[in-house]
């Protein structure tokens, strides 16, 4: 890809369209009382997903871009895991009923550090006021720096079933430059005690474009990773917006890899990861071709939600804590980003909803073509919004953008079929775009 293109698209500030609209559209109008009366019209038949989010860590990551509280002590945590009971339990006398779950999602921050018998207290806590199916997907995020073997005993009986671990990058040089030393050794060691308990699904973070990178750091951080034989791997491009984090003012810029050495990493981790025997699926991860990600994907099941690529196809996420996004029918909600704020909120007995969404049919048109286009690089415009009963001329704000895309050899478009080329896939959030009623239209 020429550097001018690359230069064109990937600068950009364009959201990831893990949602759509994105978060910084929501408002206050939308809050407490209109997601009570969204979860009163939940259909009690159909399954549900949660996500909980634990917003803790031991230390901070220097470049990581989510709301966490650092501490040494177990207190803030309990307590916090006690407003997230209560929470759930306002939630619960809102639903007609126990709704059934097929999907759990545990998120932070470093979510096991809430300890083994809080967490094994926390899943029973959820199975009382939920039907959890027994062939939920249970799934955690795990840092390999502070697990433990008990840990590994408690997800195993809890009938944990998916484990995420954050391993960034394996160079010491690129360690110590964002504040997170580990080694290939602790990675692994977490790797088998979860495999001993029976968690044999595992998905392994990586990122790009961190200072101090180079291609063969990256290519050698993934061989490491692939001797672990992860089920997928995320491969994320490093975001630097010191403006809005301020952890991330400890990272120094001029050891940042330019734009073109940043899509020469991703690359060449792409190609390693590919010969390895794993599968593109969509913008940035890779899965083994019998992981449910890849069997979404063969067969068009594959989903994009706040938490990025998935196979679940509950259309209802109820998230819990500090900063969570949840999804029903109507539209979306999030919870107060500050622990604080959030805490405050549930203590005084209230939910903590402090802004939304509610989607329109031209919302869910153009979400439906996003969607698409993440997953499949490529959409069918035409007939989405046939399906939506919509008219494609409601879409003509598109047209210019799309125009420069083909003529810049990004997209093909016939019939009202838009189909991103290949090698092209690093840009896709710019051909999404296109369909995005709120983006600036100024930027390429």
């Amino acid at each position: 890809m020429q550097t001018s293109t690359l230069t064109k698209y990937r600068e950009a500030r364009l959201p990831w369209y893990t949602i759509y609209p994105t978060v910084p559209e929501f408002s206050g109008a939308i809050g407490a009382e209109a997601y009570k009366e969204w979860l009163r019209n939940l259909p009690t038949d159909d399954p549900v997903s949660l996500y909980l989010h634990v917003p803790f860590c031991r230390s901070q990551c220097w470049y990581c871009g989510f709301p966490t509280t650092v501490t040494r002590q177990n207190t803030p945590i309990l307590n916090y895991l006690a407003m997230l009971r209560e929470e759930i339990r306002f939630v619960c006398e809102q639903a007609p009923q126990a709704l059934p779950v097929s999907d759990v999602h545990f998120g932070g921050g470093t979510p096991m550090l809430i300890g083994p018998g809080e967490f094994l207290a926390l899943m029973e806590f959820l199975r009382r006021h939920f039907a959890l199916k027994k062939t939920a997907t249970i799934a955690v995020e795990i840092d390999p720096r502070t697990f433990t073997a008990e840990m590994a005993e408690a997800l195993g009986a809890a009938g944990v079933t998916r484990a995420s671990l954050g391993v960034q990058s394996f160079d010491p040089t690129v360690q110590k430059a964002i504040n997170r030393v580990q080694s290939v050794e602790e990675t692994a060691a977490a790797v088998e005690m979860l495999r001993r308990h029976g968690i044999n699904r595992i998905n392994f973070d990586l990122v790009f474009g961190l200072p101090h990178q180079t291609v063969q750091s990256c290519v050698e951080t993934a061989r490491a990773a692939l001797a672990m034989r992860p089920d997928r791997l995320a491969v994320f491009g490093y975001a630097h917006i010191p403006a809005l984090i301020k952890n991330q003012r400890r990272i120094e810029e001029p050891f940042l890899p330019d734009c073109t050495a940043r899509a020469e990493q991703d690359a060449a981790v792409a190609v390693t990861l590919i010969a390895a025997g794993y599968r593109e699926i969509g913008l940035d991860h890779f899965a083994l071709p019998d992981d449910e990600l890849a069997l979404a994907q063969k067969t068009g099941r594959l989903r994009r939600n706040s938490l990025g690529y998935s196979a679940d196809t509950c259309k209802t996420l109820i998230g819990f804590g500090a900063s969570a996004i949840g999804r029903v029918g109507e539209g979306y909600v999030q919870n107060e980003v500050t622990r604080g704020a959030y805490m405050q909120h549930i203590a005084a007995g209230r939910l903590a909803t402090s802004r939304g969404w509610r989607l329109t049919g031209d919302d869910r048109v153009r979400a439906a073509i996003i969607e698409r286009l993440m997953c499949d690089l490529e959409a069918n415009v035409q007939e989405i919004c046939v399906a939506h009963g919509s008219d494609p001329v409601r879409l003509r704000d598109s047209t210019e953008r799309l125009a420069t895309l083909a003529k810049d050899g990004i997209v093909d478009i016939e019939s009202g079929f838009i189909r991103v080329r290949r090698e092209h896939r690093f840009v896709i959030r710019a051909v999404a775009a296109a369909f995005d009623a709120f983006v600036d239209r100024a930027a390429p």
